[in-house]
């Protein structure tokens, strides 16, 4: 698509409700609503006007109409929305007719926070946070996504990029006049490598966070471990309240991971349930075993699942944090806690001891993700900005060598910091983040 197209699209959902809005956006915005609704609304008011096909007058619909001039429109172009009823009949209707105006395409998923992006309206860092607000499925994640969209992360990297350009002018200052007698060599040398020191350790202690906003992103999971019929799948459905996996007695019925998604306390939490660990000489079942020990290498948190009387299975030395969880509580007399042992007693059957482990994954999720907000939300804002750390790292590293390649290596740190935010070298970005958008965003 290009910029002279007219695009539009439907920018709520599909199937039967009470209303639907039509986005249209693009230089044509103007003629396509005369067109469909007679007189031009007021800027940025609703109208009631009777929709027509341009192509014949057939009454499409009676819809309230809005007129949105660019530039300080959402896309920075001029914009019109279509509130219609809300059936499928009349949505597409109004599609059929607005496909066949000149000049006007359907958009592609993303298209209208593409031109927010490229009219300037937005850099790459909100766009993203755009993506991640519309994905939000906890309190958390809306917050986070929110601080984003809002510029949290934009305004820190601005920052931080302006200081890395003033020191990239001060080295190439340095080297257009250095044959100059009056240009203290030394003192500027020593300015800018304390410059550039604290710069890198500004943005090394950001990237020191562990990794708190791309996990409250992705969620915290938690994986369920254990031997063959420890109780896996079953706890997996009452944690969940629903039955997502099939329980048998037959052992290792579960050969692949089950993700089910909570919100607790509004945090992501994902749990897994995996394939019983054991020896065995099934092929099938052997792999998945190998995938459940790659799960629980990744996991934030293993609840290691264990029956009364059984001893439990060596996970390995992964490092992730354990609970341990002693099942079938029906089964046996007690406390909710096993004695010396530290696992919480659980019963999937009578419910025992699950609000008790629920708090437990929470609490593990809230120390997780640590206190406060996360700058860092994704693995591109990340890589760009230890691709920075790397730059300056080499330019201290090599202190008192050629000034050369000090500006070089700022050079290299300040479009490391450019890319965060779309300035420089994000044309396959682009590609990557907008085919993840819904339609009509």
């Amino acid at each position: 698509m290009t910029e002279t197209e007219t695009l539009f699209a439907p920018a709520s959902g599909f199937g039967r409700a009470a209303v639907a809005v039509i986005r249209i956006s693009g230089p044509a915005a103007r003629h396509v609503l005369v067109a469909f609704g007679g007189a031009l609304p007021g800027p940025r008011r609703l109208a009631l006007r009777t929709l027509r096909d341009p192509a014949d007058g057939t009454e499409l619909d009676r819809a309230l109409v809005a007129w949105f001039p660019g530039p300080k429109t959402y896309s920075g172009e001029d914009m019109a929305e279509l509130h219609l009823h809300g059936g499928p009949a009349i949505r597409m209707g109004v599609l059929a007719a607005l496909a066949r105006m000149p000049g006007c395409r359907a958009a592609a998923p993303g298209a209208f926070t593409r031109r927010a992006v490229l009219n300037g309206r937005m850099d790459l860092a909100e766009a993203e946070a755009v993506a991640d607000l519309i994905d939000a499925e906890t309190e958390g994640q809306r917050r986070q996504a929110l601080r984003q969209l809002d510029g949290a992360l934009s305004r820190q990297v601005a920052a931080w990029r302006a200081r890395a350009i003033d020191s990239l002018a001060s080295a190439e200052a340095a080297l257009d006049f250095a044959d100059e007698g009056d240009v203290d060599e030394a003192g500027l040398d020593a300015a800018l490598l304390g410059a550039v020191a604290g710069l890198r350790q500004e943005i090394a202690a950001a990237l020191h966070d562990g990794r708190r906003g791309e996990r409250l992103r992705d969620g915290f999971t938690v994986v369920l471990a254990g031997a063959p019929n420890a109780g896996k799948s079953t706890l997996l459905n009452a944690l969940s309240r629903r039955d997502v996996a099939i329980v048998s007695e037959i052992a290792g019925t579960t050969r692949d991971a089950i993700e089910v998604r909570l919100d607790l306390g509004g945090l992501p939490v994902i749990l897994v349930d995996t394939a019983g660990l054991r020896e065995t000489a099934d092929s099938l079942e052997a792999e998945g075993i190998v995938r459940t020990q790659a799960r629980i290498d990744a996991a934030d948190l293993v609840l290691l699942l264990v029956p009364p009387g059984d001893d439990p299975p060596d996970l390995g030395a992964s490092g992730i944090p354990v609970l341990p969880i002693t099942t079938k509580a029906d089964l046996f007399a007690g406390s909710l806690e096993s004695e010396g042992t530290g696992a919480l007693r659980v019963s999937a059957r009578t419910g025992q001891g699950l609000e008790a482990l629920l708090d437990a994954i929470q609490a593990a999720a809230e120390n997780g993700l640590g206190p406060g907000d996360a700058l860092i939300t994704r693995a591109r804002h990340r890589a760009a900005l230890e691709a920075c750390v790397g730059h300056l790292d080499r330019l201290l590293a090599g202190a008192g060598g050629l000034p050369e390649l000090a500006a070089e290596d700022l050079r290299l740190a300040v479009r490391a910091l450019g890319e965060v935010a779309g300035h420089v070298g994000v044309e396959d970005v682009l590609d990557r983040l907008f085919a993840g958008f819904c339609i009509g965003k």
